[in-house]
């Protein structure tokens, strides 16, 4: 039997003395006054086993299927290791579940060399304003990033974060070798799986953490706050303050739809701020609200973002655009971001002030957008004062220079193709190799004018043109989800041409000056010989 009490008092199982490491047990038909180190001797509760000094390589384990009520906390000094990690984990069948009291679930404090797998957290009426499902703290001042974090199919729902890693107070540095993997976080209040740092310098930029791998996370139903109306809530997957780092084969749906009437900010499904080198791709966001008139998208990169790409994700249904890039702090570090090889379908459903595609911001540079294939229908609005001003497939807005747009299939039914605020010259910006299709009125906006004829606009313009001869086509790319409705399998598959001889032909890349990857949207070798769109393989119909 294990016993013992702290200086202060409190009572603290006491670990054997011969080394180590320890499993150590707890199930609902256990007793605390059991060794705790066997399945057959399991501890009951988690309060008794929160006293623990955990040490490299000890693993906690909940019986699964059973249900635990507290939580469980590790501060510094109990670190472990990449090698000899402190494991939090279920034994038996299925997964355990902890259930705290108004706290959060599991909490890491200026610690790391810890693996999370194979739990549930559920919050109680508390916890969904106060607790989050597992989050990790580091307070730590100075310069040094805490080393190796594993989340492995776990679940979160009832908190105000489901997942939450950041750095506070004094820390600059927050975790590094972070593999977050086969996660759920849903129905959670402000955010499903959230990762944040100080705030941003443009001088100096420091980003908090390094080295993410967030794979297979399912973020949904996170409704936001209706009282917070000074800053977003209500998002599926944000990732802030990061630095190498990728967000791949996940879902973010149906989060926002509560969040503040009044909000300065939005949700997004998955998005990006104050990071560098960030990856989304092989994702899919859709059915995202916003309960202002601000965000509700599926995909973005926001402020001070740089050498990042959104590629190969499938965006539709939002309320607010499929895809943003948008800076709107003069600070010069939005810069070197990629947009290609994605997909949307009927977004900006409540917000026609977006689209499709949408990029804007103060002093946003070196934007290359390619490869996309967006489909924008009136069908697809909330309501018949959006459908009045109907969204554009592209979207663009002052402030931004170097920006390149090519390849891309932007398709309506009979709303604007392009919705450009001023008459953009080739130095800020540049379309060419683009299909532009309505199956009703054709019509571009191009600062104050409007033009109904890709010729007209080219003239006026001097868009669409490369080395002296014109590009760009109005072709029918022959898309099923122009026309028929779409069901959430069927949207990728809509968006592909589906008549070999109709399918509008793409630029050179090198003659862009762009590497436009190894694959299409569908994982398929880029040919030689570019068409236009996401999906390079068409499939004959």
């Amino acid at each position: 039997m294990l016993t013992g009490c702290d200086v202060q008092g409190v009572y603290r199982p006491a670990r054997p003395a011969n080394g180590g490491p320890y499993s150590f047990y707890v199930s609902a038909d256990g007793d605390d006054e059991n060794d705790g180190m066997s399945p057959e001797k399991p501890w009951r509760t988690l309060d008794h086993a929160n006293g623990v000094h955990f040490q490299p390589g000890d693993r906690l384990r909940l019986k699964g299927g059973e249900r635990f009520r507290g939580s469980v906390t590790l501060e510094e000094g109990e670190a472990g290791s990449s090698t000899e990690p402190v494991v939090v984990e279920s034994y038996g069948t299925g997964r355990a579940t902890i259930a705290p009291r108004g706290t959060s679930g599991i909490t890491v404090h200026d610690t790391a060399g810890v693996e999370i797998r194979n739990v549930s957290l559920v919050g109680d009426r508390k916890a969904l304003r106060e607790g989050v499902g597992i989050a990790f703290r580091n307070r730590l001042p100075g310069v040094r990033r805490l080393d190796h974090v594993r989340i492995t199919n776990v679940e979160a729902t009832g908190f105000q974060n489901g997942i939450s890693i950041g750095a506070e107070k004094d820390a600059v540095e927050g975790y590094s070798d972070v593999r977050i993997t086969d996660v759920s976080v849903h129905h959670n209040l402000e955010g499903g799986l959230v990762f944040y740092g100080p705030e941003f310098e443009a001088d100096h930029p420091a980003y908090a953490h390094a080295g993410l791998r967030i794979d297979r996370v399912k973020a949904y139903s996170n409704a936001g706050d209706p009282d917070s109306d000074k800053r977003n809530t209500g998002s599926g997957v944000v990732l802030g303050s990061v630095r190498d780092a990728t967000v791949m084969r996940s879902v973010a749906h149906d989060n926002g739809s509560r969040s503040a009437a009044r909000a300065e900010e939005g949700p997004e499904g998955i998005w990006v701020y104050d990071s560098t080198r960030v990856v989304l791709q092989n994702n899919r966001s859709y059915r995202n609200r916003t309960g202002s008139r601000v965000d509700g998208g599926g995909f973005g990169l926001d402020n001070n973002v740089s050498f990042s790409v959104m590629q190969y994700n499938l965006a539709y249904g939002n309320d607010g655009p499929g895809f943003l890039v948008y800076s709107g702090k003069p600070t010069g570090a939005h810069k070197n971001n990629v947009v290609r090889f994605n997909m949307s379908w009927d977004d900006a459903r409540k917000l026609p002030e977006y689209g499709g595609i949408v990029a804007y911001g103060t002093r946003m540079r070196n934007l290359d957008i390619y490869h996309n294939t967006v489909v924008m229908r009136t069908g697809g609005l909330v309501s018949a004062k959006a459908a009045g001003n109907r969204p554009p497939a592209l979207r663009l807005h002052d402030g931004m220079r170097g920006v390149r747009v090519h390849n891309n299939i932007f398709a309506t039914d009979g709303g604007p193709l392009v919705a450009a605020q001023s008459s953009y010259g080739p130095r800020t910006l540049r379309l060419r190799g683009n299909d532009y299709y309505s199956t009703g009125r054709w019509s571009l906006k191009w600062g104050t004018q409007r033009f109904t004829k890709l010729g007209a606009w080219r003239t006026a313009s001097r868009q669409e043109m490369l080395d002296g001869e014109p590009t760009g086509s109005r072709d029918d790319p022959c898309l099923a989800g122009l026309a028929a409705p779409v069901t959430d399998g069927a949207v990728a598959r809509n968006l592909v041409p589906h008549c070999k001889d109709q399918v509008p032909v793409g630029l050179d890349p090198q003659a862009l000056g762009v590497d436009v990857g190894p694959v299409d949207y569908f994982g398929n070798r880029v040919p030689q010989s570019l068409t236009a769109g996401a999906a390079q393989t068409p499939t004959v119909g």
